[in-house]
């Protein structure tokens, strides 16, 4: 007879403890420890060894060809982007994002398109029947040949896929999947594994495409056990802030295509429609030079694009000044900034600065460094960039400008977007051959003070602090 066992996880990493605690040691969360109660078999008496032998494996050699997985195209190209080229039959995909971003809304567009060409099927276990049916009605999509049902027993959907033919199935949420097989509540951490286990199972074998939807914490990483993004195939994360228009679909593991693959979306009256050309979008509003702006030509996966950085330098009245950092690396800045002083000679230590990248993208390559550099320099000395110009480059502890990788793409898409000005680092030694881009012209920086000479030679008298002010 099977015996119940008693165990404490947090609810928030997974880590498991002999009895509960209000603390968890792994993850440094309060009050997220609960009871989990499972039943185990009996021991085998000499472990695995001591049971029933088990089938002798079949190793091949490493060399050989092997077919390529084949494609579900849903016809949204942002989604088959970030997904490597569309969906792999067969394999299991994790959408995360926070709540409210669209991951229901994009989903239902997804498997809305794909019906007219795959059998597919919509699961919710967080809506009923009629308000999904609004939002289709909302997106267009009502007369869509979708199957779609709300439950949230696992027994009942494994039965039923296992009995279908549907090539591509979407479960909303996984967080909201029961197995009766566990003592537990939905949503805890053996519930979540246990269901996604199942479902992956029965996917693998079955031949078709399950999309996961997944809540996330406080943090923004998904809830549940971390194995959770190990056991699936592709992990995308919606990101954006709720009252921004624009979604960015980020790929963070894709085992059949490029990771760090985005797409864009901007969020409309219908839905989520794809942004083919985000460079020009997120450059729309931009009109005369303003002093504290610069536009850096970043790269996202494999497809360039260009954000504006804007820079905000006020003289502080607080014995430590404000730094407040939108888009980018907080620790990042401040480097920049101890730069600035320790080798430009601009001390920035009594100034409130304020950084933001608009149009709410995060960007997290340090080739962003010299165009925040710049942003800075130029809003402390209330002088513009030079309209039409791009900025790239890292900046070193010691001040130097040091080469980006994939420097011909970025700028190629800047020139596409009629910048006419670069600010680039200097091409090393081991370069090949100078970049010559058309219409586009180079200005090279192999040290951060040469960028500070480009905004005049009086930007040192504008940063002495006031007069009595300490």
């Amino acid at each position: 007879m099977a015996k119940t066992q008693s165990r404490f996880i947090c609810q928030n990493c997974g880590a498991e403890y002999r009895k509960w605690t209000g603390h968890c040691d792994a993850c440094d969360s309060w009050n997220t420890i609960e009871e989990e109660r499972i039943e185990a078999g009996p021991k085998a008496t000499g472990g695995i060894t001591g049971g029933a032998r088990g089938k002798q494996l079949d190793f091949v050699a490493l060399e050989g060809e092997s077919a390529r997985p084949p494609r579900i195209i849903t016809g949204i190209t942002e989604l088959d982007r970030a997904c490597g080229g569309g969906l792999v039959p067969g394999s299991a995909l994790l959408v995360g994002g926070d709540p409210g971003i669209g991951k229901s809304t994009i989903l239902l567009q997804a498997v809305g398109v794909l019906a007219a060409r795959h059998k597919c099927a919509y699961i919710s276990g967080e809506e009923a029947v009629d308000q999904v049916r609004m939002r289709a009605a909302r997106l267009g999509l009502e007369k869509s040949r979708v199957d779609f049902a709300a439950a949230t027993s696992l027994r009942d959907i494994i039965t039923t896929l296992d009995q279908s033919s549907h090539e591509v199935v979407v479960i909303d949420s996984i967080q909201t999947m029961y197995a009766d097989t566990l003592d537990s509540a939905p949503g805890t951490v053996s519930q979540v594994r246990a269901c996604a286990l199942e479902l992956i199972r029965l996917a693998k074998r079955k031949g078709f495409a399950v999309i996961l939807v997944g809540h996330v914490t406080k943090e923004g990483q998904i809830a549940g056990p971390r194995v959770l993004e190990h056991m699936v195939d592709t992990v995308l994360y919606f990101e954006g802030e709720r009252g921004h228009q624009f979604r960015i679909l980020r790929a963070v593991k894709n085992r059949f295509g490029a990771t760090d693959e985005i797409g864009v979306f901007e969020m409309g009256d219908a839905g989520l429609v794809e942004v083919p050309n985000p460079s020009a979008l997120f450059l729309a509003d931009r009109d005369a030079p303003v002093s504290g702006t610069a536009v850096f030509a970043g790269l996202e996966g494999t497809r360039p694009m260009l954000v504006e950085i804007q820079a905000l330098v006020a003289q502080s009245a607080l014995a430590t000044p404000r730094r407040a950092v939108v888009g980018w690396d907080s620790a990042r800045m401040n480097m920049i900034l101890a730069v600035l002083d320790a080798r430009c000679g601009l001390p920035l230590s009594q100034f409130d600065v304020y950084l933001n990248v608009a149009g709410g993208l995060r960007v997290g390559e340090p080739a962003a460094d010299l165009a925040v550099a710049s942003a800075l320099i130029s809003a402390v000395a209330d002088v513009p960039v030079p309209a039409e110009t791009v900025i790239v480059g890292e900046i070193g502890l010691s001040g130097e400008v040091r080469p980006v990788g994939q420097i011909e793409a970025r700028l190629k898409e800047a020139a596409k977007l009629g910048f006419a000005n670069g600010y680039i680092p200097r091409h090393g030694q081991n370069a090949k051959k100078k970049l010559t881009i058309k219409g586009l012209k180079q200005v090279e920086i192999s040290h951060l003070q040469d960028l500070v000479n480009l905004f005049g030679q009086d930007v040192r008298e504008k940063v002495r602090p006031r007069e009595g002010m300490y």
